[in-house]
C-alpha cells in the first residue's frame, strides 16, 4: 500500500519539485493549499485557512508523514511591521494548526518534517562556522526561525519524530533566487553586492529534496540539520562564477550597501549578510550531496 505524504506549501518552488520526486518514488501526496485545485491520480488537494484556523482534517489524518513548507516568502516584499508579522505568523500559526489536529485526533503520522532556515543564526557576517547547536540570533530572522522550530518541537511529545531542515540559498532552474539573478548576469550586468565578502551557503534543489526524502525514510533523523554546502562561497565568488558561466568576467563595481538599503530597506540584510554553516551532522548520517561544486550546480540549473 502506498504511503501518503502531506505537504504544506506544495504549490511553491520547493513543494512542486518535491512532489515530482516523491511521486516518482511511489508516494501518494496530499497538499494543503489556500486555493482549491483539481485532484490528479497521485496528488489530492485540500484547503486550509491559517488565519481562521479552518482546515480539512482528512488531509492530516490520512497522512503517514507530514512535510511542512508553508510560510510567507521572506524576500517578496519590504519588511514593514505588517509584513514581518505575516512572515512570523504564517509559520508559527500554521504549525500550531497542524499540531492541534494531531493532538485532537488519532492519526498515523510517523514523522513531521519542517522547513526552517539558516537565518536562525542571524543576519550577520563572520568567520565562525555555525553548527546545529549554535545559539539562535536575536534579530528578526533568528526570531522567526526560532519560534517556528519551537512550534515544531511541540509535536514531538505526541510520539511523532520531528525533523527541522535549516535551508540555505536554494538553487533551481525554475524559480527562487537564481531566477531573479540570472537575467542580470546573462546580459553582462552582474556584480557583487555590498562588500562581497558575505557568505552564501547554498544548496541545489535536487539535494534539498533528497534530504527531505532521507528524513522520511531514515528513522535516525531527528532534530535540526543544516541543509547547505559547506564550501565558504562568498557573494563575490558566486558573482564571478555566474558571470563566468555566461562567458565574461565581472567588470562592474560592487553595488554599494546603501543603494540596496534604500531600495529594499531592512530586507537588504538578505543580500548583505551571510553565515558559514557546517553540514557535518548530515554527512555523519551517511547523506551525500550530489551537487557540491558551485559551477557544476549553477550550470545544471541554467541549462534547463
Amino acid at each position: 500500500m502506498k504511503k501518503t505524504v502531506l505537504i504544506t506549501g506544495g504549490t511553491g518552488f520547493i513543494g512542486r519539485y518535491l512532489i515530482k520526486i516523491l511521486t516518482e518514488r511511489g508516494f501518494a501526496i496530499n497538499v494543503l493549499t489556500r486555493t482549491p485545485k483539481k485532484n490528479t491520480s497521485t496528488v489530492s488537494y485540500y484547503t486550509w485557512d491559517i488565519a481562521t484556523g479552518c482546515i480539512e482534517e482528512k488531509a492530516v489524518l490520512d497522512a503517514d508523514y507530514i512535510i511542512h513548507l508553508a510560510g510567507e516568502s521572506i524576500a517578496e516584499k519590504r519588511w514593514t511591521a505588517e509584513r514581518k508579522k505575516a512572515i512570523l505568523d504564517s509559520r508559527v500559526q500554521s504549525t500550531a494548526l497542524l499540531a492541534s489536529v494531531l493532538q485532537s485526533n488519532k492519526n498515523n503520522v510517523k514523522a513531521f518534517i519542517s522547513a526552517s532556515g539558516i537565518g536562525i543564526y542571524g543576519a550577520l557576517n563572520g568567520e565562525g562556522i555555525c553548527t546545529e547547536t549554535s545559539p539562535a540570533a536575536h534579530d528578526f530572522l533568528g526570531k522567526v526561525c526560532l519560534e517556528w522550530e519551537k512550534a515544531v518541537d511541540a509535536i514531538a511529545p505526541l510520539g511523532i519524530r520531528t525533523v527541522k531542515v535549516r535551508t540555505g540559498l536554494v538553487l533551481g532552474e525554475s524559480a527562487g533566487f537564481l531566477q531573479k539573478m540570472a537575467p542580470v548576469f546573462r546580459y553582462g550586468f552582474g556584480s557583487a553586492l555590498g562588500s562581497g565578502n558575505q557568505y552564501m551557503p547554498w544548496i541545489h534543489i535536487h539535494d534539498l529534496c533528497a534530504i527531505y526524502l532521507e528524513a522520511l525514510e531514515n528513522e535516525a533523523m531527528q532534530g535540526a540539520y543544516n541543509a547547505a554546502i559547506e564550501d565558504s562561497t562568498t557573494n563575490t565568488l558566486f558573482s564571478k562564477t555566474l558571470a563566468h558561466i555566461y562567458g565574461y568576467s565581472v567588470w562592474l563595481p560592487k553595488v554599494p550597501a546603501f543603494v540596496l538599503q534604500l531600495a529594499l530597506g531592512e530586507m537588504a540584510l538578505l543580500l548583505l549578510t551571510g553565515r558559514r554553516v557546517s553540514n557535518d551532522k548530515l554527512l555523519d548520517l551517511g547523506f551525500r550531496f550530489q551537487f557540491k561544486n558551485l559551477d557544476f550546480a549553477l550550470r545544471d540549473c541554467l541549462k534547463k
